[in-house]
Order: structure tokens, then C-alpha cells, then sequence
């Protein structure tokens, strides 16, 4: 990646906590994939601990849950999303994309003005 770039971050709050912003919404996508908050915290270089934190702070901003975890047993236990947390995850996801495409002209005329750059580029988007 060139030295210059633009990154979007959008955080949405309640009271003091994160309820919502990029980390959280790759946590959902990882506890998605892997059926497991510990596999999603291992994937993403967390302990079990924080990714539970994160997903504590996320279930208790939300009016529903968005992560539910079965105990162990026969099954070996796991989580997955709720139906309100798919829903945030592609939400979230397509809105960074809409402000991302809009706002694409503004962010390579910036770019431009930086200094030392010999060319901007912004990042691809996956999501």
C-alpha cells in the first residue's frame, strides 16, 4: 500500500461505551465464520477475554442481542449472530461502502494535497 491513504472510521456510541465500529462489526464477521467467540478472537490476534468483552458491550448496547453462546455438551457448544446482529453486520457494511463510493471524489482530491506523495490511493473495498 502507498504511504497515503484515506480511512474512514465510524464509531456509534451510547453513553460512554462503543456500541458499534469497525473492530466490532469484524468481531461479528469472525464469530459468523467460525461459529466460536473463541476461534473469531483467536482469528483476530485477541484473547477470549476481550473478544467476550467486546461482544458483552455490543449485546448490552443493542435492544436485542447480537451474538448468542450455547454452552458445551454433546454439541461442543459455540455462538452465533442473531437475527438482529446479521442485520447490523450488513448494516454497518453497506453504509461504509455508500460513504466510501460518495465521498470517494473528496477523500482523492485530499490525497493529493498531502505532501511527500507520489501516488494516493484509497483502499480497496471488500465489504
Amino acid at each position: 500500500m502507498n504511504a497515503a491513504y484515506c480511512k474512514i472510521q465510524v464509531r456509534f456510541m451510547l453513553h460512554d461505551d462503543i456500541a458499534l465500529g469497525s473492530g466490532k462489526v469484524d468481531l461479528l464477521a469472525a464469530i459468523a465464520q467460525t461459529g466460536s467467540i473463541a476461534a473469531a478472537g483467536r482469528l483476530m490476534g485477541m484473547s477470549y477475554r476481550r473478544a467476550w468483552l467486546l461482544v458483552e458491550t455490543m449485546n448490552s448496547c443493542f435492544r436485542e442481542p447480537l451474538v448468542v453462546s450455547v454452552k458445551g455438551g454433546k454439541q461442543g457448544g459455540g455462538a452465533h449472530l442473531t437475527p438482529m446482529g446479521q442485520q447490523v453486520l450488513e448494516l454497518y457494511r453497506s453504509m461504509m461502502l455508500k460513504i466510501s463510493q460518495q465521498t470517494e471524489n473528496h477523500q482523492q482530491q485530499l490525497l493529493q494535497l498531502l505532501g511527500n506523495v507520489s501516488e494516493p490511493s484509497l483502499p480497496s473495498q471488500t465489504t
